[in-house]
C-alpha cells in the first residue's frame, strides 16, 4: 500500500491507515492532535479507535513497543490493515515465530500493508490479557517516582505482540482495593505483582484475594522482596511463581508458557513449587529456579502509560541507562539484577523524545531525568566516552539528569595522575552537559568498615573524591551507613568524627584547571584554603542509617558467623541481629526511630527538590540540611551517653540507656518542631500552590505526630 502525502507523525500515520480501511474513517487534523497523548497508551489509543471506527471497522488490536507501536484493523472485507506507525517497513520487524506462521502480509516492505490474519493470530493478538501492578504505601513514600519496574516489564511483553498488557501502580491514586476489585471482576489471565521492602502486608492481602477466585490468573511476583521471602512466599500460595531476576525475558517466556509454546520449567529464572531439583538450579527445599541462561539484557527502556498520571501526581521521571554494579558490596540487595550492563547512548534518542513530549504537557515539572543506575559510568575502556556521549544525548533532548555511581570513579589509588586528569575532565564535562546531581554510596569513612562492607574503597580515597567532586562543581549526594552490628565503639566514634569533617566540601572552582584541582585536593594547605567550613554530614543523603541484615547478603553471612543472628523474617527480606556492642544496638534502635518519624517529611522535601528548578530548589535542599543538622547533633548525643556505659552489659543497663536516649530526642524534637515550623513558612512562600500546599499537609502531620515508632521504609541502598 502506499501513501499519497508525506507522513510525519505516528498519529498521522494512524490517519492514512485508518483512509485504508475506509475513507470516511479518516479523521480531522484537530482529530490526529488529539490522537497524539494516546499513542503512549495502547488500551487507550484501542478504545478511542473502537468509539471512532464503528460500524466501518472489525477488531482492532494495538500492539509492540512505544517505538514501532503496531496497529491492526480489519477492515468490512474481512481483511485486516496493519500499520507500524513508527514508518519503518514490516519486514525490518523481528517478527515472532508464531506471527511469521500466522500473518501474510501483502507488502511487507511498507510501514502499511494489507494482510490476511489465521484465526490463531487473532487469538494471540487478544490473549493473554496481563496486568502488571506496583504496590505502595502513600503514608511513608507521599510523592510519586515513575514505575520503571512494571513499565520495563510492559516494554517486553508487548514486544512478543501477544496478549493486552495494563498497568496500575499504587502511587498515581490506585487504592488497594481498587486493585482488588480490577482483580476481581476484570479478572487478568496473568497477574503481575511488583513489590519492595515494606509491602509484605499488600502483597498478601491481594494475593489472598486473587487465589480465593473461582478460577484465579496466573501469577507471578518480582521485586527486591520477593526474592528474598520465596520460601515463605510459595508456602502460603503453592501455585505462585516468583520472577528472581530481570523480569523482561521472564514476562515473555510467561505469554509463550500461558500459550502452551514452553513448559513452566522452561520459563526463563522464576522460582516455583513442586519442581524436581536440578544441576544448576537454585533450590530452597523443593523449590527452584529454572536454570538461568547467558543472553544479555540490553534493552531495558520503558513503555510510558503511566508518566502522565505520575506528573499529575506531581512525581518525578526514571529511567536506566544502565542496569547492574561493577562491584559487589556485602550488604547490597540487588545482586538479582545481575552484572553492568550499558544501554548504548544513540538508542536513547526516540525515547528522549517520546518523554520530552510528555514533559512538553507539564510546564510546572522540572525537566529532569532520574536515571537510577547503580553504576553510570561503568568500566572498560570506553567507559568515559561512553558516559560523555550519554551526556550530549540526554543534554541535546534538553534535559537535566541525575544518577549514581562508584566513588572509584572519581579517586582510584591504583590509577595514576593522567586516569585522575581524564576523569576529572569528564565530570566537569558531565556538568557541562546537564548533570544536576549525582549519587555516591560512600557509606563509611572507616577503612576497617569499608573493608568489613566490601566496598573496596579506603576512608582517605573517599575524601579524595568528595573534595574533588566538590571544587569540579559537581552537585552530590552521598549515602553512608552509621551503625553496623560488627562494629565497635572505636569505629562508631571515627564514624561521627568524619561525618563532621570540615575538610572536605571545598568551595566550587569552575575556573581552575582540572590538573590543578587533581593536585590539590591532596594539599592540606590548598584544602583549607579552599575550604567552605561545612560539615560532611551536611552532604549525606540520609542520617543515621544502620546496617539491615538482608537474607543471603554476605554481611548477614558474616553476622550469622559472629553468631549475632535472630530471627529471620522473610516478610521484610531480613534477618535479625544483636549488635557486637550492645551499646550500639541501643543507639541504632533509637535512630531508626528517628529516622522513622521523620522520614515522610524528609521525603517530601526530597521528591520536591527533584521536580523543582531555581530558587524554590535551592530553598527546599536547605530544608533538609536542617533535619541533617538535628540527626547529628543526635548522633553525637547518643554516642556520648552511650560511652559513659560499660561494654560488658549488665542487668538492667540497656532500659537505663534507652530512657536516656529517648529523653535526649525528645528534647531535639521539640527544638526542631520550632525550627522546621519557621523552615516551612519560608520555603512554602517561593514554592507553586499546590507544592506548598503538599508540603504544608505533610509538615502538620509531622508537627502533631508525638509517637516513635518504627515503619521499615527505608530503602537499604538509600536511593
Amino acid at each position: 500500500m502506499t501513501n499519497e502525502r508525506p507522513i510525519t507523525s505516528q498519529a498521522g500515520r494512524l490517519a492514512d491507515a485508518l483512509r485504508s480501511v475506509a475513507p470516511s474513517l479518516y479523521p480531522s487534523d484537530d482529530a490526529i492532535a488529539a490522537l497524539e497523548p494516546l499513542l503512549i497508551t495502547p488500551n487507550k489509543l484501542r478504545e478511542w479507535l473502537e468509539e471512532h471506527c464503528a460500524p466501518y471497522a472489525g477488531p482492532i488490536h494495538v500492539t509492540g513497543t512505544l517505538d514501532r507501536r503496531l496497529v491492526f484493523v480489519q477492515r468490512p472485507d474481512g481483511r485486516w490493515a496493519i500499520a507500524d506507525l513508527s514508518g519503518q517497513p514490516h519486514h525490518s520487524r523481528a517478527w515472532p515465530a508464531w506471527a511469521q506462521r500466522h500473518i501474510d502480509l501483502e507488502s511487507p516492505a511498507e510501514w502499511l500493508s494489507l494482510a490476511d490474519l489465521a484465526p490463531e493470530a487473532e487469538y494471540r493478538l487478544s490473549r493473554p490479557r496481563v496486568l502488571l501492578a506496583a504496590l505502595y504505601h502513600p503514608e511513608n513514600f507521599p510523592l510519586p517516582r515513575f514505575p520503571l519496574g512494571i513499565s520495563d516489564v510492559a516494554r517486553a511483553a508487548r514486544s512478543a505482540l501477544m496478549g493486552e498488557v495494563s498497568l496500575a501502580d499504587m502511587q498515581l491514586g490506585t487504592t488497594l482495593p481498587d486493585l482488588i476489585k480490577q482483580v476481581t471482576d476484570e479478572t487478568p489471565d496473568i497477574l503481575g505483582i511488583s513489590s519492595t521492602f515494606g509491602q509484605h502486608d499488600l502483597m498478601v492481602e491481594l494475593l489472598d484475594t486473587t487465589y480465593a477466585l473461582a478460577e484465579p490468573p496466573l501469577v507471578i511476583a518480582g521485586g527486591s522482596l520477593t526474592a528474598r521471602n520465596e520460601g515463605l512466599l510459595l508456602e502460603r500460595y503453592p501455585a505462585l511463581l516468583i520472577a528472581r531476576g530481570a523480569g523482561e525475558p521472564t514476562i515473555q517466556d510467561l505469554l509463550a508458557h500461558w500459550h502452551g509454546d514452553l513448559a513452566r520449567d522452561q520459563v526463563h529464572s522464576i522460582g516455583y513449587n513442586g519442581a524436581a531439583r536440578g544441576e544448576g538450579t537454585l533450590t530452597i527445599g523443593r523449590r527452584r529456579t529454572a536454570k538461568p541462561v547467558s543472553r544479555a539484557q540490553s534493552d531495558f527502556l520503558p513503555e510510558l502509560d503511566l508518566l502522565p498520571a505520575t506528573f499529575e501526581h506531581h512525581g518525578v521521571a526514571q529511567l536506566e541507562a544502565s542496569r547492574g554494579c561493577t562491584n559487589f558490596c556485602s550488604f547490597c540487595p540487588r545482586g538479582h539484577k545481575g552484572q553492568w550492563a550499558g544501554g548504548t547512548p544513540g538508542d536513547f534518542g526516540w525515547m528522549l523524545d517520546h518523554m520530552g513530549a510528555v514533559f512538553d504537557r507539564y510546564p510546572d515539572i522540572s525537566r529532569t531525568l532520574y536515571l537510577v543506575d547503580e553504576e553510570f559510568i561503568g568500566r572498560g575502556p570506553d567507559a568515559v566516552p561512553r558516559a560523555v556521549h550519554m551526556a550530549d544525548v540526554l543534554h541535546g533532548a534538553g534535559f537535566q539528569w541525575e544518577t549514581s555511581c562508584r566513588i572509584d570513579q572519581v579517586a582510584h589509588p591504583g590509577q595514576g595522575f593522567g586516569w585522575h586528569i581524564e576523569r576529572a575532565g569528564m565530570w566537569r564535562s558531565l556538568v557541562n552537559k546537564g548533570l544536576r546531581r549525582c549519587l555516591f554510596g560512600v557509606e563509611s569513612g572507616v577503612d576497617t568498615v569499608l573493608h568489613r562492607f566490601n566496598k573496596e574503597t579506603g576512608g582517605e580515597q573517599n575524601a579524595l573524591a568528595i573534595r574533588t567532586l566538590s571544587a569540579l562543581c559537581v552537585p552530590t549526594r552521598f549515602t553512608y551507613i552509621t551503625f553496623d552490628h560488627l562494629m565497635n565503639f572505636e569505629e562508631l566514634k571515627a564514624t561521627y568524627a568524619y561525618q563532621g569533617r570540615t575538610d572536605l566540601l571545598v568551595r566550587p572552582l569552575p575556573d581552575l584547571p582540572v590538573e590543578e584541582i587533581v593536585n590539590g585536593v591532596r594539599d592540606p594547605e590548598w584544602v583549607e584554603a579552599h575550604g567552605t567550613g561545612r560539615a560532611f554530614h551536611t552532604g549525606i543523603s540520609y542520617m543515621l542509617v544502620s546496617m539491615e541484615c538482608l537474607i543471603g547478603a554476605a554481611y548477614t553471612k558474616q553476622v550469622q558467623k559472629a553468631g549475632l543472628a535472630g530471627e529471620v523474617r522473610p516478610s521484610m527480606g531480613r534477618q535479625d541481629a544483636e549488635f557486637a556492642d550492645w551499646r550500639i544496638g541501643v543507639c541504632s534502635q533509637w535512630a531508626q526511630l528517628w529516622v522513622d518519624r521523620n522520614f515522610a517529611l524528609d521525603y517530601t522535601l526530597k521528591s520536591l527538590e527533584k521536580i523543582l528548578d531555581g530558587e524554590p530548589r535551592r530553598q527546599v535542599r536547605a530544608a533538609r540540611v536542617v533535619l541533617k543538622d538535628a540527626a547529628f547533633t543526635v548522633l553525637g548525643e547518643m554516642i556520648s551517653a552511650a560511652e559513659n556505659e560499660p561494654a560488658t552489659r549488665l542487668p538492667g543497663r540497656a532500659p537505663l540507656l534507652e530512657d536516656r536516649i529517648r529523653g535526649l530526642l525528645d528534647a531535639e524534637i521539640e527544638g526542631l518542631r520550632e525550627r522546621m515550623a519557621r523552615t516551612v513558612s519560608e520555603v512554602a512562600r517561593v514554592l507553586p500552590p499546590q507544592h506548598a500546599i503538599t508540603l504544608g499537609n505533610e509538615h502538620s502531620r509531622w508537627a502533631h505526630n508525638d509517637e516513635w515508632r518504627l515503619i521499615n521504609a527505608a530503602d537499604p541502598c538509600g536511593t
